[in-house]
């Protein structure tokens, strides 16, 4: 009885500190003013506790993409230009991010960068820009078609857009 009683309050108290380990971000911590500014308004947000618990989880779910691909970024759609394993794929890989370039400059076409990726076993991809949707990616993609008919749309991670731009 009391081995059981013992292995209870063991179980319960590890579940404690893992509950306490977990960062919970809270809705109103996301609008905060950081200049310190006492005449700035203040912020009341009413709404159920479980969203506070989603926006965490949606935070920590882009921190781990974050640490596994090595830079943070959302999900959204890039047009892959290339793909090949073959024993040159490297060389035709730079070849065909050269004539993406030649074909559509940076000048003309800012939104359009391209992005070399290594996939195991020995796939060289190019991709090309950073879509939120599939319906900017077509836009785009009809364009690149014409010169790469080999190209299509496919889901990735792109970086987040810059703000400051909009």
């Amino acid at each position: 009885m009391i081995r059981k009683l013992f292995l209870i309050v063991v179980i319960l108290g590890f579940s404690m500190l893992i509950v306490q380990s977990q960062s919970i971000v809270r809705s109103s911590d996301l609008f905060t003013r950081r200049d310190g500014n006492p005449n700035a308004a203040r912020l009341n947000i009413i709404q159920d506790p479980a969203l506070d618990t989603l926006i965490s989880r949606y935070i920590l779910g882009y921190k781990n993409l974050e640490e596994k691909n090595g830079y943070s970024g959302m999900d959204g759609f890039r047009i892959q230009i290339y793909s090949s394993s073959n024993r040159n794929a490297k060389e035709e890989s730079s070849k065909a991010n050269a004539e993406f370039l030649s074909k559509f400059p940076e000048s003309e076409f800012p939104e359009l960068k391209s992005y070399t990726k290594f996939a195991q076993p020995a796939y060289y991809k190019i991709r090309v820009g950073n879509f939120r949707t599939k319906t900017e990616a077509t836009r785009l993609f009809l364009l690149i078609s014409k010169v790469f008919p080999d190209a299509y749309i496919v889901p990735d991670i792109i970086y987040f857009p810059d703000q400051k731009t909009k």
